[in-house]
């Protein structure tokens, strides 16, 4: 299992909104340059930003923002902005498990709760740190 890259890209768009707000017009063209992928990567990702409601985005200028303080966006907020889950749920499970076997009919019973344990821990991990830790390490980091 692997999260997509989004997740991340999303994190760096961030620090370096900040990083260079005072310096450079932050567009996708030059987000782009940061993270080193195409612009269209990047507008798609923004667009599942704004739609969260976690950021707000003017075309045009380059006026992109945050509609909360750095330290009320949770990892989890982004992840779930960028990281669609299937009906909410981090693990998909086989679609047609045979009924008719011992381990088959009962696989569900078995692993649902724990899978659902496991997904739990990782949203409270996601939930632990914010847009400010990336922010405040990345000028600890990069001066």
């Amino acid at each position: 299992m692997q999260v997509s890259s989004r997740f991340t890209i999303a994190l760096h768009i961030f620090a370096a909104m900040d990083y260079f707000k005072d310096t450079n017009k932050i567009t996708s063209d030059f987000l782009a340059s940061s993270v080193n992928v195409n612009p269209v990567i990047i507008r798609k990702i923004m667009s599942q930003l704004r739609d969260a409601g976690l950021v707000k985005i003017q075309r045009g200028t380059g006026g992109i923002e945050l509609t909360r303080e750095p330290d009320q966006i949770t990892f989890l907020d982004i992840f779930n902005a960028v990281d669609s889950l299937e009906d909410g749920k981090l693990f998909h499970f086989h679609e047609n498990p045979n009924a008719a076997c011992p381990v088959g009919g009962n696989i569900h019973a078995v692993l649902d709760d724990k899978l659902d344990d496991i997904q739990l821990g990782l949203e409270d991990k996601l939930k632990k740190y914010t847009v400010a830790d990336v922010i405040n390490d990345t000028e600890k980091i990069a001066g």
